[in-house]
């Protein structure tokens, strides 16, 4: 089987305790036989935790919390999105009082926001959050919490409760909350989202996708599983035959999660078509890829298929 490897950190990898070569955001692969179960050591810098596992057939239906594995065809890709930082002495990186809560980011192994108020909760955050800053904001007429970690924003209420994260280009405050997301696509598309707030939850009220620039013909077919993905407008991307079915595609491709380009081995098999990788969640850090190819009219899709 064909075993690809990833690190969100540059690392060395090595296979029964040798060394077998380095690690980063660029895939690399080696051929083995499950039923070797052979121990992996992954070792990055930065001070950082090594992880260690069997690669064997439990590994690829249960994987540790620090990796995400997706199977493919006769493959499996491990990425390591997560190490372990070997200085766990507590330090505080900011902290605030907001209608009676204690808020404070802090590190120890990671980095984790407290909520000590009323309730006490303790989440988890991106390493981004290592320069926290707070603000105080109005959403529909009640005080909430802003916490910038880069770009990405954590909103609390006044009760202390998380009710917004995610990466942002730009956020307003007021009646509503209004934000921009944007995708990393091949047409750089942003996503314009409108919330309510009721004093408990944000709820979405209007969305709508844009696409910043147009796609170049040979990533045509990628862009249009973007365009799915991100509920962009997708049926742009059909032919006059195949439009009318746009609304039913969505329906016929499933709750994929990201949109990935196919592998050397998929290549070698099946040739030089336009297809791409849907990736489906299957479990806890455990994904399905498959493989859908689409025909070209023009410079317009008449045809979408699985490739089995």
């Amino acid at each position: 089987m064909r075993i690809y490897f990833l690190s969100y950190k540059p690392a060395i990898l090595k296979l029964n305790g040798l060394y077998v070569g380095g690690l980063d955001l660029f895939e690399r692969h080696i051929e083995m036989d499950l039923a070797d179960s052979v121990l992996a050591e992954i070792v990055p810098g930065e001070n950082l935790q090594p992880v260690n596992f069997f690669i064997n057939e439990k590994l690829l239906f249960d994987p540790p919390p620090f990796m995400d594995i997706y199977l493919m065809d006769g493959e499996a890709l491990i990425y390591i999105r997560e190490y372990g930082n070997k200085n766990i002495a507590l330090s505080v990186v900011n902290q605030t009082r907001f209608c009676g809560n204690l808020i404070t980011v802090f590190t120890q192994g990671g980095v984790f926001v407290s909520i000590e108020g009323e309730e006490y909760s303790l989440l988890p955050l991106p390493t981004r959050f290592l320069n926290a800053r707070f603000e105080e904001k109005t959403l529909g007429g009640l005080p909430v919490l802003a916490v910038w970690g880069g770009n990405t924003l954590l909103i609390i209420s006044d009760k202390g409760k998380r009710i917004f994260m995610n990466e942002v280009v730009e956020a307003e405050f007021g009646v509503r909350l209004e934000v921009t997301v944007a995708f990393e696509t091949c047409t750089a598309a942003k996503a314009h989202c409108a919330y309510t707030y009721d004093g408990e939850k944000l709820e979405l009220v209007s969305g709508k996708t844009v696409e910043t620039c147009p796609p170049e013909k040979n990533v045509l077919h990628f862009a249009f599983f973007e365009s799915v993905l991100t509920c962009g407008d997708y049926a742009n991307y059909l032919d006059n035959e195949l439009k009318p079915k746009a609304g039913v595609l969505k329906n016929y491709l499933g709750e994929f999660v990201s949109v990935t380009v196919p592998t050397e081995k998929f290549y070698a098999e099946h040739g030089d078509i336009r297809a791409a990788g849907l990736v489906y969640p299957k479990a806890a850090n455990l994904f399905e890829v498959r493989y859908f190819a689409v025909d070209l009219n023009g410079d317009k899709i008449s045809n979408l298929y699985p490739v089995e």
